[in-house]
């Protein structure tokens, strides 16, 4: 994360005290691991040498939000003059506060500032947030620090892509996606491949690619049924050709056609691939050509370096949800060793599953969903944790499948009304304000 730092300060105030104000306020970002292009403070001196030598620092480097922090008073103009440089740009509006002393306070006017500066940048169309110290309060530093990933994942998000094997699996609906608007919106390309290259590929696989990962994974999984080797290493075959194909076009996540595709035609159920996509190619994964899907595992990977799990609903009861998966979690969300088996469901057979224990704790599920041209994400934190189930239909003993029951921070009820499809995207922990940061910077509405 990098940002660009302004401070200011009225040219007849103090100016070793704006200068050590700005100085401590500057020291408190660089403390969030966030790298700063920084200029010395700016006042509003008549013949504007302040502005013009702050903008020729600032354009030495690229940034991803220009952090604007007012020390004292400052007439609009001089703040201004440097925004309009960087209108583009998302931008954080920081007041500094005074100080205490023999009980009186001593205030440089930050705040006259910003309250004169607010409204003036939101009328120009600035993207920016609002921020202001408290005497005697911390500085808003997890605000600030929301809104910099956000601004920062918002840049990287934009040149990412979405590898699809196929299309619409099940002739599913809420799968679909509208691919100029995404584009416009997100820069988000979504590319197809073929079945046909994938398995093309394959057969190029030679078996000293296959034997070490094969190795690896026998050591490190814990079977709960011996699997076929023969299996396993056209798994294996099937990841390596997928993950060169993924390479090659710079994909950054991946979906297959399962059901109609994988199960169907090549009778060969894609978890294991999935595994190793996620865990050993590094890839956002998510079956049954959920191109949306996909699409929020890449902002919430890119805003919290989490891998962005996908879970299904199962059930739903009057304070939380059952989610789970039927095939496949990432080694990441898994509490322990990763655990897999063999079972058969209805006339799908000989496929290996995941059926590790996922992690409890808090949690945050959110999904993005467009009406045409429009998107929407909703999203709701609460408190994950194990409920035995099973579902119904695989051979017995059913197979303990990964999943958890989250108690909802809000109505379930409420929740349910606006769910846009049977794919929710994980990440433990608290996200809302970064996830509404991006979706303000993004023009997405919030659910």
């Amino acid at each position: 994360m990098k940002a660009g730092f302004v401070g200011f300060g009225e040219i007849n105030s103090p100016p070793e005290l704006i200068k050590e104000k700005c100085r401590i306020a500057a020291e408190e970002i660089e403390s969030l691991g966030i790298e700063l292009v920084t200029t010395a403070p700016v006042t509003d001196d008549e013949a504007g040498k302040d502005v013009a030598r702050a903008l020729e620092d600032l354009d030495r480097d690229n940034f991803d939000v220009l952090i604007i922090c007012l020390a004292g008073w400052i007439p609009s103009h001089a703040v201004i003059a440097i925004t309009s440089r960087y209108k583009h740009k998302p931008m954080i509006l920081w007041g500094l506060a005074g100080d205490i002393e023999n009980g009186r306070i001593v205030t440089t006017a930050a705040q006259a500032g910003t309250t004169a500066l607010r409204k003036v940048l939101a009328d120009l169309g600035y993207r920016f947030r609002y921020v202001y110290n408290i005497i005697g309060r911390p500085s808003p530093l997890s605000k600030i620090l929301s809104f910099v990933s956000a601004a920062s994942a918002e840049r990287s998000v934009a040149h990412t892509k979405v590898g699809m094997m196929g299309f619409r699996d099940m002739k599913l609906y809420n799968t679909i996606y509208e691919g100029i608007s995404l584009k416009r919106d997100f820069g988000i390309e979504v590319e197809f491949f073929e079945m046909l290259e994938m398995l093309q590929e394959s057969e190029r696989i030679e078996d000293a690619a296959i034997e070490p990962l094969l190795t690896k994974i026998k050591a490190a999984w814990d079977f709960e049924k011996p699997a076929d080797d023969s299996f396993l290493r056209k798994g294996i075959q099937y990841y390596l050709a997928i993950l060169k194909i993924a390479k090659s076009n710079r994909f950054d996540a991946v979906s297959l056609k399962d059901v109609d595709g994988m199960k169907k035609i090549l009778h060969f159920p894609p978890a294991l691939i999935f595994m190793l996509l996620s865990d050993e190619g590094g890839l956002c994964t998510i079956p049954e050509n959920d191109v949306m899907g996909a699409v929020t595992q890449i902002i919430v990977k890119h805003l919290t370096g989490q891998c962005g799990a996908y879970f299904e609903f199962y059930e739903f009861f009057e304070n939380s949800v059952l989610m789970g998966v039927p095939d496949y979690v990432p080694a990441e969300v898994v509490e322990g060793s990763v655990k897999v088996t063999q079972s058969a469901f209805g006339g799908i057979s000989g496929g290996l599953l995941n059926v590790s224990e996922v992690k409890a704790g808090r949690v945050t599920l959110a999904r993005l969903s467009n009406t045409g041209d429009r998107y929407s994400l909703h999203m709701v934190t609460g408190t994950a944790k194990p409920r035995a189930w099973e579902e119904a239909g695989w051979e017995q003993p059913a197979p303990q499948l990964p999943s958890f029951e989250i108690t909802l921070d809000t109505p379930v009820e409420g929740f349910a009304e606006n769910i846009s499809g049977q794919h929710y995207i994980i990440a433990y922990g608290d996200h809302l304000q970064l996830l509404k940061d991006f979706c303000y910077l993004k023009n997405i509405n919030v659910i």
